[in-house]
């Protein structure tokens, strides 16, 4: 079943069959479906490229190796997308580039000036409680992330997992 007309059985089955990890584990799929309503739910509020969080949500961390620390995912993610996605990505040049941008940085704390690049990420550090850490307020990037309702109400969604 197609989660969305972007995020089709098709594009999933490939994820898939690529995710050297547990599908249902930390970093696979329950935690890319929450981080895409995460992510759609930003953008609604401040504008962010729908398209671009939808498919960061399903492509930041397709190419882990561990659930635990393992730097550079991000940028083997942005490889994976340019070398083995671009037919299954309804994305213009700009947008891969964003999308490459989010996925080779989500990991290093920061922010960014493009709403876009800044929503995915606070749409991954949104999902954080799966793992028991509070999303910190102080860390987010986008005031519509640091809305202590839209925090309160990704911890529910996470902490339903245990």
């Amino acid at each position: 079943m197609d989660i969305s007309p972007l995020i089709t059985k098709d594009l999933l089955d490939f994820l898939k069959s690529h995710y050297q990890l547990n599908w249902n584990g930390l970093h696979g799929f329950q935690h890319w479906v929450r981080v895409r309503e995460n992510g759609l739910r930003l953008a609604e509020l401040n504008g962010a490229n729908q398209k671009v969080v939808e498919y960061f949500a399903f492509t930041h961390d397709i190419q882990r190796r561990s659930d635990g620390f393992d730097p550079g995912h991000g940028a083997r993610a942005c490889e994976f997308i340019r070398s083995h996605l671009l037919d299954y990505l309804d994305l213009s040049n700009d947008e891969i580039n964003q999308l490459c941008v989010a996925t080779s940085g989500h990991t290093n704390g920061k922010c960014h000036p493009d709403i876009t690049i800044s929503t995915c990420w606070d749409a991954d550090r949104l999902d954080l409680m799966r793992a028991r850490i509070r999303p910190n307020p102080k860390l987010l990037c986008t005031p519509e992330a640091r809305d202590p309702l839209i925090i309160e109400w990704a911890i529910q969604r996470s902490i339903a997992l245990y």
